[in-house]
């Protein structure tokens, strides 16, 4: 006498809960190779903002003057960050770079401003509704049109400028500007903007 086994199969998993796994598996991942990536410090005492920032005035576009190098920015230049406000209330952000094979590149985000911080940092995603890196306005003068950038690791740093290009002596006034704040200027890398 045969005797016929059936199996069960188990419920399928509704899709909502497979999407999260899938969000939570990417943003593991994501930041395991964070962690491998471990970019040198160039500020091992990165103070708080110098003071509030007036976000309506800092909309708008900036042009990179110069940066610490990281994997994500690697050989760009011409490098351009867009803010804009939604009507959410979050900054919306477009950054935009011709890569080194010539290749235009953009990449999307948004960013909240942090309580308490007077608009001089924010936290923004490239990655949906993960809110995980830092962005302070270290220092910034809007009627100069400049701002340092950086984060609380001591690890990015960014030099933007409401003007494309800058006299030798502006930039060298404001790298100026990142080594008072006690940053280590001989690690960056000059953009090109012509």
């Amino acid at each position: 006498m045969t005797r016929s086994v059936r199996l069960h199969r188990p419920a399928p998993l509704p899709a909502p809960l497979i999407a999260t796994v899938a969000v939570a598996a990417t943003a593991l991942a994501l930041g395991g190779c964070a962690l491998l990536m471990r970019h040198p410090v160039g500020n091992p005492d990165v103070p708080q903002p110098r003071g509030a920032v007036d976000l309506a005035r800092y909309l708008g576009r900036w042009y990179e003057i110069a940066r610490y190098e990281q994997v994500f920015e690697r050989g760009c230049d011409h490098v351009t960050a867009d803010y804009t406000l939604g009507t959410d209330g979050r900054i919306g952000i477009v950054n935009g770079c011709i890569e080194a094979n010539g290749r235009a590149s953009q990449a999307r985000g948004r960013a909240y401003v942090v309580d308490g911080s007077g608009g001089a940092k924010l936290k923004v995603s490239f990655f949906g509704p993960f809110y995980v890196a830092d962005y302070w306005i270290l220092d910034h003068d809007d009627a100069a049109g400049w701002s340092v950038v950086g984060d609380p690791s001591g690890r990015y740093l960014w030099l933007l400028s409401r003007r494309a290009v800058l006299t030798p002596e502006e930039a060298k006034a404001l790298a100026g500007r990142a080594a008072a704040l006690g940053y280590d200027i001989s690690m960056l890398r000059w953009t090109r903007q012509d």
